[in-house]
């Protein structure tokens, strides 16, 4: 389904601010008058959301907050007490400021109510030259009907486009890069704990806005201003996050209307089940995933790090791959151990940690214990947890994530017939890491077909997973029977078997060693 952005002929700019007070003494009907602003100068920048006419002296009254008042003040003229009265009653009543046509009731303006004015801050503006109150209010008014139309057409043009995005399926990601199109600033989504969860924007834009996050979070909960945005997210009765437009240029009301549909948009996405992933999963897996890929440099992901809620500053970083290891079961673990640490599953289905230590703990202990409790927690007495030598440096990271990645994938096949440590390091895969980092050249590819040709091709597995095993277990006849639950001398016709095929002599330790590189080279691939 196509959105609005796919049509647009140009990118969508923040309509331009309400009128202020300052925008409608600008207007060239409002200039043939000769405007003199005598009081509440500092105030000219109100937003005038209606204009009346009104010589009524209890004008206040009717009024509803943010319009400007049009009068002569001929009600007015000879009695001080009631003019003081009347600038005070627009002020209780939040008029946004009042503008007065000298003529007969005032030829100059009124010193009683411009004093009034400057204590309390209404802007009050005199017009020395006459003309029809009728015709700054008719252009007033079609101006702020067509902002008021503008902004309430962009909520459902934005309604539109993010219910279709939901609709096919979109991932949070891409519903926010639509809310950015249309609000031109950057935003981001929290949970309550201000913790970022996902952003959109120009990259720029929002690593300005990540850096400097920590003051940001500080504010989050407080007034709104300077084009920042507020929505709250939750449903039936619970608030589980937040979502900011950073920034904002345009009206506030329009930006205002912007964010609630935006909300509304998450929350369903949330409730349908967009994702298989929550949003913190799916923001810890996009700053892994970036980290491992080394397309964004390490130092541009720090502010968005540090924002996830991750520890930075003056900490040793491990890089840890579990493989099948389940987030939510890692995540949890975390928590329980009290370390700080980034939980993510990778494309191939195994799981990233970053933990994130004080420099005056010992981190292999740490890492140890770790993987103890794994495998304690799992039951699974050969959980592997592939580890990286420490990092103090944040740049070394996504190289020290490629490392616990390559080891990961090197024990990936030989956890079941080797008795592996609860952490597995570089120096603990050998030949098969080796392997696995040649794996993609075509001399590797070759020289594998070529030396298991005479198993490759036939439809007997079993006989490749009897050759694997005797490879693994250092040719231990015993050992690997017991592994394949056959008898010695079932193991002994498998193995000649083997030999006859691929025309070797598996006694001989350079044939055999040569068979084994190629075996390892063939898992290295298939895997």
């Amino acid at each position: 389904m196509a959105t609005i952005s796919d049509i647009r002929h140009a990118a969508w700019q923040p309509p331009e601010s309400a009128l202020s007070v300052r925008q409608v003494l600008t207007l060239e009907r409002v200039q043939a008058g000769e405007p003199e602003v005598v009081a509440g100068a500092g105030q000219l920048d109100r937003p005038v959301r209606w204009v009346h006419v009104a010589e009524a002296a209890d004008v206040g009254v009717m009024l509803s907050g943010g319009e400007m008042v049009l009068t002569t003040g001929v009600l007015l003229a000879g009695d001080e007490a009631r003019q003081a009265e009347y600038i005070q009653s627009l002020h209780r009543a939040e008029a946004a400021a009042v503008v007065l046509g000298l003529g007969r009731a005032f030829p100059t303006p009124p010193e009683v109510m411009r004093r009034a004015a400057e204590r309390c801050g209404l802007p009050l503006v005199v017009l020395h030259r006459p003309f029809p109150f009728a015709e700054l209010t008719e252009e007033v008014q079609s101006r702020l009907v067509r902002r008021k139309f503008a902004a309430v057409s962009l909520s459902e043009t934005v309604r539109t486009a993010l219910t279709g995005l939901i609709t096919a399926g979109a991932p949070l990601g891409r519903l926010l890069d639509e809310v950015a199109q249309h609000s031109g600033c950057p935003v981001v989504v929290t949970n309550l704990a201000h913790r970022v969860l996902a952003t959109a924007g120009e990259r720029p834009a929002v690593d300005d806005v990540l850096r400097d996050w920590e003051r940001i979070a500080r504010q989050a909960g407080g007034s709104e201003g300077d084009g920042w945005i507020r929505a709250e997210l939750g449903g039936r009765g619970e608030r589980w996050g937040r979502l900011l437009l950073c920034g904002y240029r345009g009206d506030a009301a329009t930006g205002r209307l912007l964010a609630d549909r935006a909300a509304e948009a998450l929350v369903l996405h949330r409730m349908l089940g967009g994702s298989a992933h929550t949003w913190e999963e799916q923001s810890a897996q996009g700053l892994l995933t970036d980290l491992v890929s080394g397309v964004v440099p390490a130092r541009q992901l720090l502010p968005r790090a540090r924002a996830a809620g991750l520890a930075v500053n003056r900490r040793t970083f491990v890089p840890l791959v579990v493989p099948g290891g389940e987030p939510d079961q890692l995540d949890r673990l975390l928590r329980v151990l009290g370390m700080s640490g980034l939980v993510a599953e990778l494309a191939d289905g195994a799981t990233a940690v970053l933990l994130s230590l004080p420099r005056d703990q010992q981190a292999e202990v740490l890492t140890g214990h770790f993987a103890a409790r794994l495998r304690a927690e799992t039951g699974m007495p050969n959980a592997v947890v592939a580890a990286a030598d420490p990092r103090t440096d944040w740049d070394d990271v996504p190289a020290g994530l490629r490392e616990a990645r390559h080891v990961a994938d090197a024990v990936a096949d030989s956890s079941a017939v080797l008795d592996l440590p609860a952490v597995v390091r570089l120096r603990d895969v050998h030949l098969r890491g080796l392997i696995r980092l040649l794996r993609d050249d075509p001399h590797v590819q070759s020289f594998a077909e070529r030396e298991l040709d005479g198993l490759l091709c036939g439809s007997d597995q079993q006989l490749l997973n009897v050759l694997r095993t005797y490879l693994a277990t250092g040719r231990n006849k015993s050992r690997t029977a017991q592994l394949h639950h056959v008898s010695r001398p079932a193991l002994y016709r498998r193995l000649e078997a083997i030999q006859a095929r691929l025309g070797v002599d598996l006694d001989d330790f350079e044939q055999a060693a040569s068979v084994h590189i190629a075996l390892l080279a063939h898992d290295a691939q298939q895997g």
